[in-house]
């Protein structure tokens, strides 16, 4: 296991030893779930969920299709 070095100001300390306290755990493992919790890649379900939920909202503005430049030609295989 790792360990992690963090230099916290009184202020902020003193609001992860409250919030651990809150919670049951050790000030370390309240920030190990907090980077758990932040440092994914994939998106939360609560955002998932709202995809497509404003249907009237514009994705992007339509284009002109004068504006748009000519398709180069394909390679067959």
């Amino acid at each position: 296991m790792s360990q992690v070095t963090l230099y916290l100001d009184d202020e902020t300390d003193k609001a992860l030893s409250d919030a651990a306290s809150r919670s049951g755990m050790s000030r370390s493992r309240w920030v190990s779930q907090l980077i758990r919790r932040h440092a994914q890649d994939k998106w939360p379900q609560d955002c998932l969920t709202l995809a497509g939920a404003f249907p009237d909202f514009p994705l992007s503005e339509p284009r002109a299709q004068a504006s748009q430049p000519a398709d180069s030609p394909r390679m067959t295989f």
